[in-house]
């Protein structure tokens, strides 16, 4: 994974996503993402947002994952880390696990997917859309109508469709997609998967170097 750092390294993620006048086109069985430039009140505006979390918010350590749901090191992490870090760390109530959009503009469908698992969150399914949207990556990355088939997963995990479809119309998320970006190369992240635990970036290749981090921390916090 650490081989792939350099590739995802770039802040164009910071740009604004498209140019050119708000459009809306329609896919076949539902709504297509707007493209054009996103007003720079609303992403000041959703800049309040602090991310998806899972875990006790009690918990001696949290730790910020800032992701790609098109990025293939990220989908690696979720394999190898996440799915452990979830069940041994905050399941045990060790470790608050928060999710920060950070899709790159080298990947097509990116936003698209981070919009619709944001409306699918809207409707209290996050998590879900999170897995399936990783565990579904081949099938998607890079292709044409991806937003056709993120809105079949939304369908699978039993949301309203017709307010998944108008949130995706409206573009509902757009601007806190782009306020989670902006936020995150603030704090210097400038490659997918980045964790932030503490207040240090870190990029863990294996779920032993998150538990290693986590011990010390939570050692340190009852010293």
């Amino acid at each position: 994974m650490a081989g792939m750092k350099g590739f995802y390294v770039g802040l164009g993620a910071i740009a604004v996503f498209g140019a050119g006048a708000l459009a809306t086109a329609m896919v076949r069985g539902g709504a297509s993402l707007p493209s054009g430039p996103i007003d720079i009140s609303a992403i000041e505006e959703a800049r309040g947002f602090g991310g998806y979390s899972v875990g006790d918010p009690g918990a001696p350590v949290e730790i910020v994952e800032f992701a790609d749901f098109e990025c293939p090191a990220c989908r690696l992490a979720w394999v190898l880390i996440i799915h452990d870090v979830k069940q041994r760390l905050v399941n045990t109530g060790r470790v608050r696990l928060v999710f920060r959009d950070f899709p790159l503009n080298m990947h097509v469908n990116a936003r698209p997917a981070h919009h619709s698992a944001a409306c699918v969150a809207e409707q209290g399914k996050f998590w879900e859309m999170h897995d399936r949207l990783f565990e579904t990556q081949s099938e998607w990355t890079g292709r044409s109508g991806a937003e056709r088939m993120f809105r079949g997963y939304a369908r699978d995990l039993g949301v309203d469709l017709d307010e998944y479809d108008a949130c995706t119309r409206e573009g509902r998320f757009r601007a806190r997609i782009q306020a989670s970006v902006e936020g995150a190369v603030s704090l210097g992240v400038g490659s997918t998967p980045s964790y932030l635990v503490g207040d240090r970036l870190y990029t863990f290749e294996s779920y032993d170097q998150v538990k290693a981090v986590v011990d010390s921390l939570a050692g340190a916090a009852t010293q």
